[in-house]
């Protein structure tokens, strides 16, 4: 029996349904694989996508299943119970990532040059705050900045650290065009790498991300800028002044990482 909710997700299109399953019962190469298939297809392309080639992986993944497999799918907005189904994975799935697509995506009508998104504490460290990128990054402009706002950082990560300071935060292009660089790096940390850096270049030894990625945490600049993201003091901020600004390009989300902003298709 799976229960759990369902969001728009940066790797599988929408999370819930079999993917409880994956990562959970299965091994590290298999994490690896689909992890890195979302990574090679881009973050900003997959998220909030209903039908996906790594939902279709973790599908035909699911057949091997020696059980019959019962869904209990929740959606869940602010905190309160929007939707609930029950029954065939697949298909009790199909309908919550159905209705998280109308709860849980926001759309504007043009991009920010600055985009200001404020961390929850529920996420505790940037490998899961990362988040706050993802669910933001369609929204804004080229050349523009993404502030991950979260003062309570410590960490990049407690379980993945080591790997993430060995390699950096870098675009897709950046580990494709030389893979043996990395051939030793786990592609699930490549492609958190490159979820977190968003979409680029890299071109002639030229990395050119499409915008500026900014940490305002409890992380120290030295270790941000190891990883080669932008460093901001978060007590430099007056998040309350950067409020209301919308006709300006300026935007603040709170309680960033859930809800995914996207352009509104023309």
């Amino acid at each position: 029996m799976i229960l759990g909710p369902t969001y728009p997700h940066e790797v599988v299109g929408f999370s819930g349904g079999l993917k409880y399953f994956f990562p959970g019962i299965c091994t590290r190469d298999f994490i690896d694989f689909f992890h890195w298939l979302g990574a090679v297809i881009t973050c900003f392309d997959i998220i909030g996508t209903k039908k996906t080639p790594v939902r279709d992986v973790i599908d035909e993944a699911a057949r091997m299943l020696p059980r019959p497999v019962l869904n209990v799918n929740l959606v869940v907005r602010d905190g309160d119970l929007a939707g609930l189904f029950i029954g065939d994975p697949r298909e009790a799935w199909s309908h919550a990532a159905d209705l998280s697509g109308k709860l849980h995506i926001v759309y504007k009508a043009g991009p920010y040059r600055t985009v200001l998104g404020l961390c929850p504490e529920m996420y505790d460290e940037l490998w899961t705050g990362g988040k706050v990128m993802y669910k933001l990054e369609p929204i804004v402009a080229d050349g523009g900045e993404l502030i991950i706002y979260a003062p309570h950082f410590s960490e990049i990560s407690f379980t993945h650290g080591d790997n993430i300071r060995k390699i950096g935060y870098h675009v897709r292009d950046y580990f494709l065009k030389q893979p043996e660089r990395f051939k030793d790096i786990p592609a699930g940390v490549k492609a958190h790498s490159t979820h977190v850096r968003g979409l680029g270049t890299y071109e002639n030894g030229i990395e050119k991300p499409r915008i500026t990625v900014t940490l305002a945490t409890g992380i120290s600049k030295a270790d941000t800028e190891a990883v080669a993201l932008n460093y901001r003091d978060w007590r430099s901020i007056d998040v309350e002044s950067m409020r209301n600004r919308e006709a300006e390009g300026v935007l603040v989300v709170d309680h960033a990482g859930e809800v995914l902003h996207k352009l509104r298709p023309a």
